[in-house]
Parts: structure tokens; sequence; C-alpha cells
């Protein structure tokens, strides 16, 4: 499976559930996480999406960790799986 179609899969699961996935690019800053995904009740996360198995380059790694210091929630999903306990642990979280 690619990583195109773990993405495809998200941007699915987070429009039926309620949400949107909108494409993340920042130019001049590379390793950017792939999707910025909102649900209602400013539930924000960055998702960095890989092929399974794939883990995020050094700088991926960097940007994610420079979110985290401001608080932001990201997480790495490699696979349907993983989108679908991400999109599950969302809907049950509270505000």
């Amino acid at each position: 499976m690619r990583e195109k179609d773990i993405e495809e899969y998200l941007r699915k699961k987070v429009k039926s559930a309620g949400g949107k996935a909108y494409k993340f690019e920042s130019p001049g800053n590379d390793g950017v996480p792939d999707r910025i995904v909102i649900f209602p009740n400013n539930k924000i996360y960055f998702i960095e999406l890989k092929a399974p198995g794939k883990k995020p380059r050094p700088l991926q790694l960097k940007q994610i960790r420079d979110l985290q210091s401001f608080g932001c929630r990201t997480d790495v999903l490699d696979s349907k799986e993983q989108v679908d306990n991400f999109v599950e642990m969302v809907k049950e979280r509270e505000v």
C-alpha cells in the first residue's frame, strides 16, 4: 500500500466523521506534516502519513517536535487501521 492510498483513506474517513482534512503545504518549510485535520469543537491535528513500515525523515521529526512545542497535537499514521483508530479517538475525545 502506498502513502497516497492511506492519505486518501484518511481524507474520506475524516469527512465521513464530520471533519476536514486539509492538505498542508508551507513553502520554505520543508518537512511539515501532510494534513491538517480539523473536527468540530476546535479539535485540530497535524498528521504525517507514511507508507506501511516507513518512518518520518529527520526533518519531518523536527517539524513535528516544533509543532508539539507549541502544544499542537501531531500523529504519524502508516496504515488504514491507524487511521481508523485515530478517527475513533478523536470522536471519543472531549473538548
